[in-house]
């Protein structure tokens, strides 16, 4: 093992992290946290969970965007309901 992690007791916390294009794992972690060596164990979703996943890192990655008052550009006032008469 590296970084001397074998002779430590360790505690687990679940994180939702992303692997991009050159295969790098991102991923936010609490900020009580210290710094220092980690181990990591990586679950790939199986393809029926893969919307799942894929729904929840775009409701993250999009979530500061969409609590921006300036993307609220639309009312209850725009366009017409689905069900109204033409």
């Amino acid at each position: 093992m590296e970084h001397g992690l074998a002779a430590r007791t360790m505690n687990a916390i679940e994180l939702v992290g992303d692997i991009d294009d050159q295969h790098r794992l991102r991923a936010q972690v609490p900020a009580n946290l210290p710094a220092g060596p980690v181990r990591l164990i990586v679950l790939l979703p199986d393809e029926d969970d893969a919307g799942v996943q894929w729904f929840r890192g775009a409701a993250a990655e999009w979530s500061d965007d969409l609590k921006d008052s300036l993307q609220d550009i639309y009312t209850l006032e725009d366009g017409q309901p689905v069900n109204a008469l033409r």
